[in-house]
């Protein structure tokens, strides 16, 4: 399985600098060919690394979550990463191998590993191999819920998880959970989301929750609010909520995406608020 990351580099002075960005108040397209070493962002307590901020808390923009593609060079890493002690964290690792600690339990991850850190935990991760490696990052303020037990870290890889086909679908559109979907203790689910060729949602979804989804393989139509656009590997969308989506799937490989949304909470009747 491949899993697609940010290209870098530079293209030529002959490509056209028009593009297929896209950003509109209901949604966003960042394509892969936009992340590029220009765009590359660091933070302090870092070695080696270098990352794409894919999306962020911004008026107008992302409301619920951030979302990183960070990569690590050989020995790059950090002891610290996450400085918002309530910030969750959800690492997918695309490309190479890091080594995650979690409270001091240390696990190699390597391309398909995705990994929950609760919010509060202490974790480092760092790349012990000789070649670079990269891996996503979405991050989210956890709602806590005071009657419900504590969240726990865990580690698993998607070749693990069952897809579960959409209903009616013929095994054309199916999702991998990485969260059970049941456990109101979440308040945030990332899935991998499988449409084979010709697979498709077949009506427009309007729903509440917020989404990101990165492109992991394959092509396809999406509809994202009143335009069909094309996106393809490393391709990033971002759908506010309410945003109408449907997608059909083309070429003649999967379309897989990984998928961020926020769930299980109330609706905050203060405008803007979070969801308790």
């Amino acid at each position: 399985m491949t899993y697609a990351f940010p290209p870098g580099g530079l293209p030529g002075q002959n490509e056209n600098p028009e593009g297929t960005a896209v950003f509109t108040e209901a949604y966003a397209v960042i394509p892969a060919n936009t992340q590029r070493d220009i765009v590359t962002s660091f933070l302090p307590g870092w070695n080696g690394m270098r990352m794409w901020v894919l999306a962020r808390p911004l008026t107008g923009f992302a409301e619920t979550f951030a979302q990183y593609a960070v990569e690590l060079s050989p020995g790059g890493g950090c002891a610290d990463p996450e400085p918002d002690r309530e910030a969750q964290a959800a690492i997918f690792v695309a490309f190479g191998e890091v080594r995650l600690s979690i409270g001091g339990a240390r696990q190699t991850l390597t391309a398909g590993h995705f990994a929950f850190i609760p919010a509060g935990a202490h974790w480092e991760i760092w790349n012990t191999s000789d070649a670079p490696c990269g891996y996503h990052w979405i991050r989210k303020r956890y709602n806590r819920i005071e009657s419900l037990n504590p969240l726990e870290a865990f580690v698993i890889h998607e070749s693990d998880i069952t897809a579960t086909p959409m209903p009616d679908s013929n095994g054309a559109w199916a999702t991998q959970r990485f969260f059970d979907p049941f456990d109101m203790r979440y308040d945030f689910h990332a899935n991998i989301v499988t449409f084979q060729p010709g697979g498709r949602i077949p009506f427009a979804e309007t729903h509440v929750m917020e989404h990101g989804l990165y492109v992991l393989q394959g092509t396809a139509r999406y509809l994202l609010n009143k335009d069909w656009v094309e996106v393809g590997p490393g391709d990033f969308m971002w759908l506010r909520a309410f945003c109408p989506q449907a997608c059909i799937a083309t070429g003649d490989e999967p379309f897989r995406y990984l998928l961020y949304k926020d769930v299980n909470r109330h609706v905050s009747l203060d405008l803007g608020g979070p969801r308790q």
